[in-house]
């Protein structure tokens, strides 16, 4: 796939790790992302070109290519930051059905409701996903670390380590989720479906917190 920063990158050197940001520049990448975020709102994948977010969020095109190499990485960074912001909220309004598969179930449905909200953000940020290549192999990996963090802690109880049998359950519930996503952005299924879809990957997880064989 080829974004309007030019063409993706085919292989990515190891980096060192990054220094931490300063107040001033974390303020930067924040307003970076709100505009990517209501760029896309509007107008999806499409809308978000470089220029247009540099623009809109106030700063020099090239300092906006130094914290973000494509509009790619912008948007799953975005993807990132709601994801963020959702585990903060479910931490302290965590769902509370006695049942662990209900509670992923009801987890998952809420961060599916946020994204319904705004179709075409929703839209931008799992095509993104879906584009990415190498170059954005660790923003990518961010996104899934939360999204299973998101799940272990409706699983609960918090602080438990799971066992391999429940990560294996765990990550068919992630693709089941992001499938779900991709079926009803493109048209091709209802909300009822998706929560149906999403409440039978749940059932995985027992009860008392195992993973069904």
């Amino acid at each position: 796939m080829t974004t309007d920063s030019g063409s993706a990158m085919t292989s990515v050197e190891p980096m060192p790790p990054a220094a931490p940001m300063t107040a001033r520049q974390e303020a930067r990448r924040r307003s970076i992302l709100r505009a990517t975020a209501r760029l896309a709102g509007r107008g999806g994948f499409d809308a978000v070109q470089m220029r247009a977010v540099a623009e809109s969020s106030g700063v020099a095109l090239g300092t906006l290519y130094r914290y973000f190499p494509s509009k790619v990485h912008l948007l799953v960074a975005v993807m990132q930051d709601q994801l963020e912001d959702l585990h903060e909220t479910l931490r302290k309004r965590p769902p509370t059905d006695e049942d662990p598969a209900a509670r992923v179930a009801r987890t998952l449905m809420r961060a599916f409701r946020a994204m319904q909200r705004e179709p075409h953000l929703a839209d931008a940020m799992v095509r993104a996903l879906t584009f990415a290549d190498r170059s954005v192999s660790a923003e990518v990996e961010t996104v899934s670390r939360l999204t299973t963090a998101i799940i272990l802690d409706a699983m609960g109880p918090a602080g438990s380590r799971p066992t391999p049998r429940q990560l294996s359950a765990v990550r068919v519930i992630e693709h089941t989720w992001h499938s779900a996503l991709i079926t009803w952005l493109s048209g091709r299924a209802s909300i009822a479906q998706v929560g149906t879809d999403i409440e039978t990957a749940c059932r995985l997880i027992d009860p008392a917190g195992a993973v069904r064989r």
